[in-house]
């Protein structure tokens, strides 16, 4: 295989938009951080072009919004989620479309016009989950929707970095390949173990709580490479 390309994305799941400017300020400019993910409670407190404005100050990088979960709509709703977040300057944005393959193709549709990438997930990080784990999602309606988002031209997506044999098997069966991007959350508190997914070429480790409450962020992701990279 050819050499992997691993990287972090600072989640910024607070509620105070200070708390994502800090985090921003203080690592947006390592070589390590692929880019900052955006969710719903900094969205919906301050507005989400305000956000993206202000981590702009202190970083090019991209700025992910996971709207979490997005693509649980009709499928018409699709053009009005595209339009907000393009509208906001967000670069990619992440769907799970759980409301099923039609609202799935007109999502994706509606982000491509908008100029906005698209990352697709299937599978959450927590136990009981998945139908074999004990939850609501079967198994085999997961493997559908990333097949279904290659089949559309998605080549990004989102895979637990606490489910390694999930990712393996889903890998296999939903036909990724090395083309593909994976984000993984579930780094830090989740306990993620980003040496089980050498398997994955192009690997985002996502992390939220243990960077947000570090006392020195850019010592946490200066660590963090070293860990990874050593492994």
């Amino acid at each position: 295989m050819a050499e992997r390309d691993v990287r972090l994305i600072p989640a910024l799941d607070c509620n105070e938009l200070e708390d994502a400017v800090r985090i921003a300020r203080a690592v947006g400019h390592l070589d390590f951080v692929y880019g900052f993910k955006v969710g719903f409670s900094l969205g919906l407190a301050h507005g989400l072009p305000r956000v993206v404005n202000q981590l702009r100050a202190h970083t090019n990088k991209p700025i992910i919004y996971d709207h979490q979960k997005a693509a649980t709509d009709i499928p018409a709703t699709g053009a009005l989620f595209a339009h907000t977040v393009a509208a906001a300057g967000v670069d990619e944005a992440i769907l799970f479309p759980q409301a099923g393959p039609e609202t799935l193709k007109a999502w994706i549709d509606a982000l491509a016009t908008a100029g906005a990438e698209i990352i697709v997930g299937g599978v959450m990080t927590h136990p009981a989950y998945l139908v074999s784990e004990g939850g609501f999602i079967a198994d085999e309606a997961v493997t559908r929707m990333y097949r279904i988002a290659i089949e559309n031209g998605v080549s990004r997506f989102v895979v637990p970095l606490t489910k390694p044999e999930v990712t393996e098997q889903l890998y296999r069966e939903a036909g990724m390949t090395d083309e593909h991007r994976f984000y993984s959350p579930g780094l830090g508190r989740q306990g993620g173990d980003p040496a089980r997914f050498e398997f994955l070429k192009t690997h985002y480790l996502i992390v939220g709580r243990a960077l947000l409450s570090a006392d020195d962020p850019e010592q946490y992701v200066n660590l963090m490479e070293r860990q990874v990279k050593s492994k």
